[in-house]
């Protein structure tokens, strides 16, 4: 499992309000909103905290190597999910539909964030919460289309939590009647792991990568409700089968709603922005 490669441990985990410019380490704070609204946050790092994390530590990989409790894995997954049920309750208390966009790198995520939200303009509100490793490459190019975007940087990590995912909405304040997008770390391991209180995990493919990808991937397949085959303009020039791939998704996932689009052409979007209205 994902956990086990640390990426959760000790990261410099930052928030950035793309607006502003304003960077925040969110790393050990901890954020609550009050019923009135209002947020409190307070840090569970101080010197008690810090020994007793690490004594725990110690004598939970101690037990777990005996069987006798529950796994580290297990708590951190338990923990994430409670926070996932919160952010669940905000997105339903505001109407808001919280999508979570997982791919590979390079599968053209952003492009078709980007394009969605501008052919969209005038009938959806939509924010972005934009989450990378590193840069604000990504982040930059949504804020261009006009729309609220805050970024949130993993450092080491390989995905967004359910804890980054309330620090963003917490900044981005969106409205009411909305969509929020939320653009995971590109990778199609840990983000089906980790729960973020979306309504429904979009799992975006393009014909640049193997047809295999849903068989390879199958926990992200599962669990996604929407999968996007991007860059189908590109189809007479790659080996790539459309119809094994379509095969291959409804073998893990039946229920799975697919689109083939192109950004380039346009082709297929419509669908695409039929079924994000719909909702």
């Amino acid at each position: 499992m994902c956990v086990t490669c640390g990426c959760s441990e000790g990261n410099d985990v930052t928030l950035t309000n793309v607006e502003t410019g304003q960077t925040t380490d969110i790393n050990g704070q901890h954020t609550h909103t009050l019923a009135d609204g209002s947020v409190i946050s307070h840090s569970h790092d101080d010197e008690h905290q810090h020994h007793h994390h690490h004594h725990n530590h110690a004598s939970e990989t101690h037990a777990k190597m005996h069987g006798t409790t529950i796994t580290l894995e297990e708590k951190i997954l338990q923990k994430n999910d409670l926070i996932a049920a919160q952010n669940r309750g905000y997105f339903k208390g505001r109407n808001i539909l919280a999508l979570n966009l997982v791919s590979s790198p390079g599968s053209g995520k952003t492009t078709l964030l980007t394009r969605t939200i501008n052919d969209l303009k005038d009938k959806l509100k939509i924010n972005v919460i934009e989450g990378d490793q590193e840069t604000a490459n990504d982040a930059q190019r949504i804020k261009e289309t006009g729309c609220k975007v805050v970024q949130i940087n993993t450092g080491t990590g390989c995905h967004l939590e359910a804890s980054m995912v309330e620090k963003g909405y917490t900044e981005l304040n969106p409205e009411p009647n909305s969509i929020l997008m939320i653009e995971n770390v590109g990778n199609l391991v840990c983000p089906a792991l980790f729960d973020l209180g979306e309504a429904a995990k979009v799992a975006i493919l393009s014909v640049t990568e193997g047809e295999d990808k849903p068989i390879k991937y199958p926990h992200m397949f599962r669990e996604s409700k929407v999968m996007i085959l991007t860059k189908i303009d590109l189809l007479p020039y790659v080996q790539f089968d459309v119809q094994k791939c379509i095969e291959y998704a409804q073998q893990v996932n039946p229920s799975l709603v697919i689109f083939q689009v192109s950004t380039v052409t346009g082709e297929g979007l419509s669908s695409w922005y039929e079924w994000l209205e719909n909702r």
